[in-house]
């Protein structure tokens, strides 16, 4: 009898391996996997586990006759990534009280978007205004142009620095959340009160300091080099812009008709600076949460090091004796032919 088998994988029926391996199983048309030794420990078995669906007992079950109740059918509030350090959604209750600025958090993204609008269009409004001086040096600005041009100006400005002030504090309450969940992973609590946080973000000057260092304190807890990164970017970003944008303020306190000229262009990449900062604000944002610029979630590549030799997991297959080849015919033939040779030789020598 053949000691090589193959097991189904529907079934766990093993059957002897007489001749070239089969495909499917002849009881339950299942597929048989790979032939393997009848006796092979199983870290030499090119097979581990059999997926069955849910509800469905297995053959040692039914053997010893002792019944499982049905499994409910897996179901994922979103794709699944498995993983090491992958962990399952753990649905939303009532956790905590309401926090404060919970509200303008959920529209954190929006108001971070729409701030870089508004600044981009600022920014067009200053640079119309620059051209119509230079085009004012040779020739006169009507006034209607010259109204709509003040009327743009001042407009964007004011809903630009609105919608700032909202976005900060979106992000402010985005940012006591985040910290606070951070710590609460690592069962503790955030050593810095929503007050110190805010005082620290909202003020002028000392703004340009603080929401980096809080950003830092939480984001090198996530394993991924990414989110640091970013911090690092907006941070540098976001002081040059608080700088560009001082510099702005005071150019406009000169007196004459140039420094007030140059005062309008600085004010305009002051513009775009902001806008620049608000975008990268919405990438830091994502990033920390695990998800790119466009809110999708970024998949980890997770790289596991192989130090050691591979070990063979599957036995080779061992022929059976109705295999075996014997070579002992072609010996008889080569020693006979061998004999007559020496035969004739003897015969011409004498």
């Amino acid at each position: 009898m053949s000691t090589v088998v193959q097991p189904c994988a529907r079934c766990g029926t093993r059957w002897a391996v007489q001749g070239p391996p089969m495909h499917w199983c002849p009881r339950c048309r299942g597929v048989l996997l790979s032939p393997g030794p009848i006796d092979a420990p199983p870290q030499h078995r090119n097979y581990r586990w059999v997926a069955r669906r849910p509800g469905r007992l297995d053959r040692s079950a039914r053997t010893a006759g002792t019944g499982r109740a049905p499994l409910a059918t897996p179901r994922y509030t979103e794709i699944p990534r498995w993983g090491l350090q992958d962990r399952p959604v753990t649905a939303a209750g009532d956790r905590d009280r309401p926090r404060p600025l919970s509200a303008l958090t959920r529209w954190v993204y929006t108001a971070l978007l729409a701030t870089a609008v508004l600044f981009g269009i600022a920014a067009l409004a200053e640079l119309g205004r620059y051209l119509l001086l230079l085009r004012n040096r040779t020739r006169l600005i009507e006034p209607p142009l010259l109204w709509f041009s003040d009327a743009l100006v001042n407009t964007a400005a004011l809903f630009a620095l609105i919608m700032a002030l909202v976005s900060a504090a979106a992000a402010l309450g985005w940012l006591i959340e985040v910290r606070r969940a951070a710590f609460a992973a690592d069962g503790r609590q955030d050593p810095r009160s929503p007050r110190l946080l805010a005082l620290g973000c909202l003020i002028p000057v000392v703004n340009l300091v603080w929401p980096g260092v809080f950003l830092s304190e939480v984001v090198p807890g996530h394993g991924d080099p990414r989110p640091l990164r970013a911090v690092r970017i907006w941070w540098v970003v976001w002081v040059l812009g608080g700088l560009l944008s001082m510099a702005a303020l005071f150019w406009r306190t000169a007196d004459s008709l140039q420094a007030k000229a140059d005062g309008v262009l600085l004010t305009a990449i002051a513009d775009i600076a902001a806008a620049a900062v608000a975008v990268l604000t919405l990438w830091v944002v994502r990033t920390v949460e695990g998800r790119d610029l466009r809110g999708r979630h970024r998949l980890a590549h997770r790289w596991v090091v192989a130090v050691d030799p591979a070990k063979p997991l599957i036995e080779p297959v061992h022929p059976g004796p109705a295999a075996t080849v014997s070579t002992a015919p072609d010996a008889a033939a080569a020693d006979s032919r061998d004999g007559a040779r020496r035969a004739a030789q003897e015969v011409v020598a004498q």
